[in-house]
């Protein structure tokens, strides 16, 4: 399935290359920082920041978009989307910004052009919520974390 996504980029990102999949099959989209060429970002181990990307996005209706960590940021380095994942909502326009904490043990510089987390578009589901008095049985029942195994 192919979507429509009017995509904007910001001054501070005019220079950059939009959102790509790196694969024929990929489901995300590389997000790039768009830091100032001459002032990187230095994220000492514990530390987090807001890093812009320098677009903003018009999404479809029923739809979302999804900011999730690279893995090999995170196997790498412990650079991590901190709220993981993010929700974009389809009605949001300003600029996409990723909260990334470093949960390594070094510090990690993150440069302008560096991509530093991905974005899956993805359809959404809205609930209308029918209140009731009880609900049907499960095997599970009221199992909590942990309840099915370890």
């Amino acid at each position: 399935m192919t979507l429509d996504v009017r995509i904007m980029k910001l001054a501070h990102g005019s220079d950059l290359p939009l959102p790509s999949y790196q694969t024929a099959l990929a489901a995300g989209l590389d997000l790039m920082a768009a830091v100032p060429a001459d002032a990187s970002v230095t994220l000492a181990p514990g530390a987090r920041a807001l890093v812009p990307t320098g677009i903003a996005i018009a999404l479809p209706a029923g739809t979302e978009a999804q900011v999730r960590p690279r893995s090999g940021l995170a196997v790498r380095h412990g650079l991590t989307v901190l709220n993981a994942p993010g929700t974009i909502d389809a009605d949001y326009r300003g600029e996409i910004q990723v909260p990334l904490v470093n949960l390594g043990s070094e510090s990690v510089v993150i440069s302008r052009g560096m991509r530093i987390a991905q974005m899956v578009i993805a359809a959404v589901a809205r609930a209308t919520f029918q209140e009731v008095t009880s609900l049907n049985e499960t095997a599970r029942g009221s199992g909590g974390f942990g309840s099915t195994g370890s």
